[in-house]
Formats: C-alpha cells, structure tokens, sequence
C-alpha cells in the first residue's frame, strides 16, 4: 500500500513546460543559439546543469554558463510566472491523500523562491512533509538526487511504500535509480510511449484524473490504471 508519494511540480501540478521551454528558447537565442522550440521543449524536466549541456559545449557554458543561466531565471520570473496556472484539484488531490494519512513531499528542479511561489499558486502550503529543490542537489533530474532528498525528509521509507508521480521521462529515470516507482501524468505534454519506455508504472491525464482513480479505487490508487488495463487484456482474449 501506498503511504508515501513524491511529486514533481513543473508540468505535474502547475502548467509551466511551455513557458520553461520558452524561455530557455529566447535565453539561448540571446547567446548565439537559435535552437527550434521543440527541441528545447523535449528537455524540459531537467535542471539547468543537466539542459544547458545538451545545446552547448563544456568551453561554452565554462565562458558564459552561469551568466545564461542567470538571463534565463530573470526572464522566466519577469514575464513568464506571472502566467503560471496550477491545474485542476491539485489542492483537493492533496486534502484527500492527507486526509488518510499519506505522506506528501515535492521534489523538482525549480530554485527555492520559484518552489515557494508554486505553494502558493496551488494552494499548498503546509500541506506537504518535505520539499526538495535544486538547492537540495548537486544534480539535477535524470540523476536521483532530488528524490533521494526527498526521500531523506520523508525519512527514509520502505521504497515499496513510496511512489513518484511525474510527468516526463526524467522524473522515471530519476526515481529508478533512487529504487522508487514512478507513474506518469499527461498534462506536462510528453508522450505517453516516452513515459513508459522510461519506467512509469502507470499513466494518469492529470491531478484530478489522479484524484479520481484515488477516490473510486483507494486499494490500488496510484496503480488502478495497471488493473484496468489487464482487465481489458483479460476480455479482448
């Protein structure tokens, strides 16, 4: 049984991967890099240390790196925060796992202030038992160390009683090599082939499908969607 579960926020509660992806796009133009919006949409989920390497070379980021770093950030909190919006019952997601006793911790790549400001856009503060940002790591997703954080504050649960739900290929692999399943949501806009290919378990649209499932099937919640298609295997033979 689930008593533990660890969410990333960037695309799985709050609709930002395309204002991300945007603003990494129009940072790197501003350094010489015109790179197409897909391209950088696609590597959305990692924090910068991990993202600014795919794009630019070691002699590159040593020149300018952290001054890249530093436009984006500004210009992501300048014009792009302002038009963040949570999705659907993030905040009634958590009353209810609280309300029988789950353990809530967040785990994601944005700085400190952007995760505080995330609380309060989801309506979230005091709700959670842990938070990890990228202070808390020497590196970012797809390595584990934001969730091997968080698991820290959770303080150290058995991995059968921890799940991680997020919503791209790095949030899997992350958590996999922290030893944590994964399920996968939808709304951060990443197929659900990658999500699988990478590990998830199993793949919900977003928070309120999350809620759902939870409410109609607490005995398998987050795996309901695994019996469901099983069931379906089961009948099309």
């Amino acid at each position: 049984m689930v008593q533990n579960v660890i969410f990333d926020v960037d695309g799985t509660l709050v609709d930002s991967v395309d204002e991300h992806a945007e603003a990494w796009r129009r940072a790197f133009l501003e350094f010489g890099r015109d790179v197409p919006f897909a391209h950088v949409r696609s590597q959305i989920g990692k924090g910068a240390d991990q993202l600014m390497p795919v794009f630019f070379t070691e002699d590159e980021l040593e020149k300018f790196g952290q001054e890249l770093s530093d436009f984006r950030s500004a210009l992501f909190k300048r014009e792009f925060m302002p038009k963040l919006r949570a999705f659907p019952r993030v905040r009634e997601l958590f009353q209810r796992l609280r309300q029988d006793g789950l353990r809530i911790a967040l785990a994601s790549s944005a700085k400190g202030d952007e995760l505080e400001f995330y609380l309060r856009l989801c309506g979230i503060e005091g709700m959670t038992d842990g938070e990890t940002s990228k202070d808390d790591a020497s590196k970012s997703k797809p390595h584990p160390d934001l969730f091997e954080a968080a698991l820290e504050q959770l303080g150290r649960p058995d991995p059968r009683t921890v799940v991680v739900i997020g919503d791209t290929p790095y949030d899997a692999l992350a958590a996999s090599k922290a030893g944590v399943p994964t399920v996968g949501v939808l709304c951060g806009g990443f197929p659900e082939e990658d999500l699988r290919t990478a590990g998830c378990r199993a793949i919900y649209k977003d928070p309120a499908d999350l809620l759902a499932h939870y409410e109609s099937s607490r005995d398998t919640w987050p795996w309901a969607a695994d019996a469901v298609a099983a069931a379906k295997d089961e009948e099309s033979r």
